[in-house]
């Protein structure tokens, strides 16, 4: 999870800090083992649902798979409730768990047309990474991307993911229009002029008026993009965030814990020829960081003396140049659990601090780095970004280790700094604590009553979250 590439490139010098081959025997020996996987099928011979990291699961009575807008609309007036729509399955909270009816839209795939040259008409079961490159063939883009990119369209929008930089918006704020299905078998067309309220509450609406089919996105120009990964001080990288978010078309950072060293990205456009990215090394990262942990996480000291090694055995910043859709998300093979809130801008750095204070004085298990990033602000009814910009910040655990930290240590810390949380990631907030939060709360409440009286699209965690318990 380190710099997309490896912001420290260990190479060999995991061996000068712990010796040749002990990193990978300390890994094999202190880890925790494989966590239980629940039984493939339940008592009724219903097959398992999982996602992505294995902490939430799921029994569903129908798996539906429709292959057009009808037979969406059709399955949401008849399909056996709960309905809930899944794409790649990267959200951390219950959103998805259903005893109901299960829903994909990878049916619904593909670039539907073009509105003039910069709006892409896009199915909603479209992944991100499908996306780039169909783009990228007409010449057009998107304006950012998150840091994984197997998400579909549809689940992308409905969390409010979101990419790293000052003037660029999440996801769904580069929506011009939609197409939602609703329960009561109807596809309405929401945009600024029709259905202004719908469009404005389902751009980020969690699954909860309906199904997105459609959404016509504003693209830009397929610009190549120059990478640059470098690490350095911690303290150093706080000093300088705020000019780096100035300066760069895309900045972030990852603090990470045990070491004193932060690791930087930037991104900007460039016409300089392509170099290519290269080979992944993240994984090697944080195997390394693994070992390290396991070898010497009794004492904080010795880590950064490790650390620090490592720094002067690394090679000089890493550097990349081609198209975005290429060099702005990462592929992500080792699993973990998250929890990432969207900070004011002010509020930030001071959170990011006391979470990395809070880790090093209490949890020495976390090897995983912190990921920092910025983004614009929008006007979707529940986008963390509504009303001003944020800075949002990710903490990650190993799926293997214990993440009751999370809400036991972290999530009181981004409370106090008035954090919003990011829908698909970990956090306890629900009914009044998110009312106080969001201004336009209760007329999300109202819009989805009337779009779904009967509650078909509520599982149970979406009922504790908006407060309907007992519905």
């Amino acid at each position: 999870m380190i710099s997309r590439r490896g912001a420290l490139i260990a190479g060999g010098a995991t061996v000068a800090v712990v010796g040749a081959g002990a990193g990978a025997v300390a890994v094999a020996k202190h880890d925790k083992p494989e966590p239980a996987a629940p039984p493939s099928t339940d008592n009724q011979g219903r097959l398992l649902w999982r996602n992505w990291s294995g902490i939430q699961h799921s029994y569903p009575q129908a798996r539906l798979a429709p292959k057009s807008e009808d037979e969406v609309a059709q399955a949401l007036k008849t399909a056996p409730g709960p309905i809930r729509a899944v794409g790649a399955g990267h959200s951390f909270t219950a959103l998805v768990p259903t005893a109901g009816s299960l829903m994909s839209l990878d049916g619904l795939a593909g670039i539907a047309g073009w509105e003039g040259e910069d709006q892409a008409v896009v199915w909603c079961g479209t992944r991100l990474g499908q996306l780039g490159p169909a783009l990228a063939a007409k010449g057009r883009a998107m304006a950012n991307l998150p840091d994984i990119n197997k998400q579909s369209l549809g689940g992308a929008l409905s969390t409010a993911t979101h990419g790293t930089g000052k003037t660029l918006v999440a996801i769904h704020a580069d929506v011009t229009a939609l197409r939602l299905a609703t329960t009561s078998g109807e596809i309405l067309e929401c945009d600024a002029d029709k259905n202004r309220d719908i469009f404005d509450a389902a751009r980020v609406s969690l699954g909860a008026l309906g199904v997105i089919t459609q959404a016509r996105l504003r693209t830009t120009a397929n610009r190549r993009l120059h990478r640059r990964v470098f690490a350095e001080p911690f303290e150093e990288t706080l000093a300088k965030a705020e000019e780096r978010w100035a300066r760069h078309r895309n900045y972030e950072f990852y603090a990470v814990p045990f070491t004193g060293l932060a690791a930087n990205i930037t991104h900007d456009e460039t016409d300089a020829p392509a170099i290519p990215r290269g080979p992944d090394t993240d994984t090697d990262f944080l195997n390394m960081l693994r070992a390290m942990r396991n070898l010497l996480g009794f004492s904080t000291p010795l880590r950064k003396a490790a650390a620090k090694t490592l720094l002067s055995a690394a090679a000089q910043p890493e550097e990349a140049v081609d198209e975005g859709w290429k060099l702005l998300s990462t592929e992500r093979p080792m699993r973990f659990n998250e929890m990432e809130f969207h900070l004011p801008v002010d509020a930030q750095l001071a959170a990011l601090k006391e979470v990395v204070a809070a880790i090093e004085a209490k949890r020495p298990d976390v090897f995983f780095p912190i990921e920092v990033r910025r983004i614009a602000p929008d006007d979707a009814w529940l986008s963390p970004f509504n009303a001003g910009p944020r800075g949002s910040v990710a903490v990650h655990a190993y799926y293997r280790d214990d993440y009751a930290f999370l809400f036991e240590l972290i999530e009181p810390i981004f409370r106090r700094h008035d954090g919003r949380p990011h829908w698909g990631k970990l956090h306890s907030l629900h009914g009044q604590q998110l009312q106080a939060l969001y201004p336009r709360w209760d007329d999300f409440l109202d819009l989805r009553r009337r779009l779904d009286p009967d509650g078909r699209l509520l599982n149970p965690y979406l009922k504790g979250l908006f407060g309907l318990q007992n519905a």
